[in-house]
């Protein structure tokens, strides 16, 4: 343990914040763009990101064909800056989410996109960068300052843009309505403790985390989260994958972290996890409809779009301790730097 309040603390207390600076400051940018998408019609919605972002960018996936009921590809960024490779993007629309909007091989995409005929949309905490001078919109998220090596103001800010351009976009007042309540229910979610599963995994070494729907981007997150700040391997699936393989190894004890949102998958979800139980997991879930699960704090937000984002906030702030109790930093996680430029 640290006598000091590490940056990962300070930055992950600052999402209630940096989400009403975004609220606030993108939306008639959001708006114009949103506009361009209805305008356009766009058959295909491409996104380009990597790691955390490319978490985000899943997240909106499933958001945009659930809502949209237009189809979502993620593109490899290598595509145009190692293959060179021109694909045809006529009446799509291309998404590329970067917090620094720097790494090389995400601008040489979204540029070859541009060029292909589709519409560019940048989701960056660097509005004077790379990525944004050669997109048609540049949206700020407005996380400010993150210093810790591990993202999270920028992952929830990401998605959240993405959640509004969304809403502006197909004009979905409800949705609207559901992000302008997420500070307040962020706050809420900083204040959970999942101690029992703190107590869990202090000597643990590897768990599954699951999650299905827009919460498999959040799983996905999470795991990542896990090896980054606590060298924890967590491997993150679908619930409707997880019976198709991996559940072999499942048995004695075996720590499952279930992170189920309030929509129209958590039924499926309580089944896959009730049956994980019966085969020996020891599974943890944000849900209080599991008779065989341990239960674990949540805040609920009335959206099913919204719903599973405030489990990564209540997640956040739980791994910032389990990685300072297990003896690690989480500022400074292992072979890492802050800002990552693949080519």
């Amino acid at each position: 343990m640290f006598d000091f309040k590490t940056k990962m603390r300070e930055e992950v207390e600052g999402i209630p914040d940096a989400l009403s600076a975004l609220l606030g400051g993108s939306r008639d940018n959001i708006i114009k763009a949103g506009a361009e998408l209805r305008s356009l019609d766009p058959n295909l919605i491409c996104t380009v990101a990597r790691g955390s972002s490319d978490h985000a960018a899943t997240y909106l996936k499933y958001a945009i064909e659930l809502t949209a009921q237009t189809p979502v590809a993620s593109i490899g960024p290598s595509v145009s800056s190692i293959y060179g490779a021109n694909l045809k993007l006529r009446k799509t629309a291309c998404i590329g989410i970067s917090q620094s909007g720097q790494s090389p091989d995400i601008v040489s995409m979204i540029k070859t996109a541009r060029k292909n005929g589709s519409l560019s949309i940048a989701l960056t905490n660097t509005v004077q960068s790379p990525l944004a001078e050669i997109s048609d919109y540049t949206i700020d998220i407005h996380a400010g300052v993150e210093k810790s090596v591990a993202a999270t103001k920028t992952f929830i800010t990401s998605v959240v843009s993405g959640l509004m351009l969304l809403a502006y976009w197909q004009e979905d007042d409800a949705l609207l309505s559901a992000l302008d309540k997420l500070p307040e229910l962020a706050t809420q979610a900083l204040g959970t403790e999942w101690d029992e599963l703190t107590k869990r995994l202090l000597r643990q070494d590897r768990l599954y985390v699951l999650g299905r729907g827009p919460a498999f981007a959040i799983a996905s997150e999470v795991a990542l989260k896990f090896k980054e700040t606590c060298q924890l391997q967590g491997e993150a699936f679908s619930s409707a994958e997880v019976l198709h393989g991996p559940v072999s190894i499942v048995s004695s004890n075996y720590p499952v972290l279930a992170l189920v949102a309030r929509d129209k998958a958590e039924q499926s979800m309580i089944d896959v996890i009730d049956d994980l139980c019966e085969r020996g997991g020891d599974v943890y879930a944000t849900s209080t409809n599991s008779a065989k699960a341990k239960q674990l704090p949540f805040v609920a937000t009335g959206h099913p779009l919204t719903d599973p984002l405030l489990l990564i906030v209540s997640f956040y702030s739980f791994v910032e301790k389990l990685s300072r109790l297990r003896g690690f930093n989480p500022d400074e996680p292992l072979n890492l730097k802050k800002v990552t430029e693949t080519v």
